[in-house]
């Protein structure tokens, strides 16, 4: 069985990723991989809502984390924490978008993009049905 909230087929980076290593298939990371992204967690997410929610300000707000790291990087880190022997495949860039809201500076996340680790995603970086045989989840 499949898990709901990590379709391979929704285009979010960490998602794609994982779906890829556990597969034991090739990472596609479009372009030359220096574009950047950056993860928030729902904890942080959650209180950035309840902060915009009670401050007067309008129009589109962007609370998200401001630590940014490229989509290489986090190619790198799915690897390694899945333990997956995927490699990294470039595929051309498609055409992209940028956000346009105001960045919020005063709340800082408390959960960094190492949360990859500390938050538990690395559980979820586990075997699945059609992964490849001998693929093991990197421990620690």
């Amino acid at each position: 069985m499949e898990p709901k909230h990590m379709r391979p087929d929704d285009g979010r980076v960490v998602p794609t990723f994982a779906w890829q290593a556990l597969r034991g298939q090739p990472l596609t990371v479009a372009g030359d991989g220096r574009q950047t992204r950056s993860l928030c967690h729902v904890d942080d997410t959650v209180r950035g809502i309840l902060a915009v929610a009670g401050s007067g300000l309008a129009g589109p707000l962007n609370i998200g984390n401001p630590d940014e790291a490229t989509v290489l990087q986090f190619a790198e880190r799915i690897i390694a924490l899945s333990g997956s022997p995927s490699g990294i495949e470039y595929v051309p860039l498609p055409g992209t978008t940028r956000d346009s809201g105001v960045r919020i500076s005063r709340w800082p996340p408390a959960c960094s993009a190492g949360g990859l680790r500390s938050r538990g995603a690395t559980g979820s970086l586990r075997r699945w049905p059609g992964s490849p045989p001998g693929w093991r989840r990197a421990r620690g």
